[in-house]
């Protein structure tokens, strides 16, 4: 007697596909990351060239690059088409969506990765903090790819994909501010405020997004 795969196992299959076809297309490797960061090196020249003021600036420049390219991540073609064979294949929508969002996740945490190189190099940040950031910045990429996955299928059932940069970017506030409030703290008491603002929208985001799955894909 065969038996339906449990929710773990569906989203740990709907995350691996998703994942593989990325892989094929290479929509975040060849396209969001170099433009992530491009935009980086372009940005000084709004700004200045002052190492001083780059080196001060430079941690809020990175979040929020990662803020704006990590919209696009969740919105990427790839991701559509793993929601759209969740549905046919009758998986679980808690599942899908959770599958969906640890695939973001992942890709979130590679961009993060390379452009947070580049910024390190570009602007000379201080890391003296580092040890929060192994918090930190899974904390945002988490936080992001569910907050996206979550927009993305509000405005599948809305039919309009375009409003998701518009749901995001709001939702994502508080993660911005903690990571770039985290960034400029060299640790101790004063950055596990903001590093627990970033980890509550994780928690907040993944409870809306499995509670809302179902309904949400019976509107669409």
């Amino acid at each position: 007697m065969t038996t339906d795969p449990g929710i773990a196992a569906q989203a740990v299959a709907v995350a691996g596909r998703d994942l593989r076809r990325e892989r094929r297309r290479g929509e975040v490797a060849w396209v969001t990351i170099p433009f992530g960061a491009v935009s980086l090196l372009l940005l000084p020249l709004a700004v200045g060239v002052d190492a001083a003021m780059l080196r001060t600036i430079g941690p809020g420049l990175f979040w929020v690059v990662v803020l704006l390219f990590g919209v696009l991540v969740t919105v990427r073609r790839t991701a559509d088409m793993g929601a759209t064979a969740g549905i046919r294949l009758g998986i679980d929508p808690a599942a899908s969506f959770l599958g969906a969002a640890a695939a973001n996740a992942v890709l979130l945490l590679v961009f993060e990765a390379v452009v947070g190189v580049v910024a390190v190099l570009l602007y000379d940040l201080d890391l003296s903090g580092w040890p929060w950031l192994l918090v930190v910045i899974p904390g945002v990429a988490v936080g992001l790819a569910l907050l996206g996955t979550l927009a993305a299928a509000v405005s599948s059932g809305a039919g309009s994909p375009s409003l998701v940069p518009f749901l995001v970017a709001p939702l994502a506030v508080p993660l911005l501010i903690g990571a770039t409030q985290a960034a400029g703290l060299e640790g101790g008491g004063g950055i596990l405020p903001w590093v627990l603002m970033v980890l509550l929208v994780d928690v907040v985001a993944l409870v809306l997004g499995v509670v809302t799955a179902r309904p949400l894909q019976e509107a669409g």
